[in-house]
């Protein structure tokens, strides 16, 4: 009820990548994503599962480039 009236107070609850996040309402625990234009959206099972596999790539590119070293210039 809380919610309805004064809206929800959404913390973050995971970084999945640098820009993909996800968000946890502290009142109602009502959970939401960024999507490709980097608005909230309702975190359904579909984009659970996408944001673990983009996770997975994040970890997976992180972990190979501090391997390498960064010598970018």
């Amino acid at each position: 009820m809380y919610c309805s009236l004064f809206g929800h107070d959404f913390q973050i609850s995971k970084k999945v990548t640098q820009h993909v996040r996800e968000f946890k309402c502290t009142h109602c625990n009502a959970q939401m994503t960024t999507n490709g234009q980097g608005k909230l959206i309702p975190l359904t099972p579909k984009f659970q599962e996408i944001n673990a596999v983009l996770e997975q790539i994040n970890k997976k590119r992180l972990k190979r480039k501090s391997e390498l070293g960064d010598f970018s210039i």
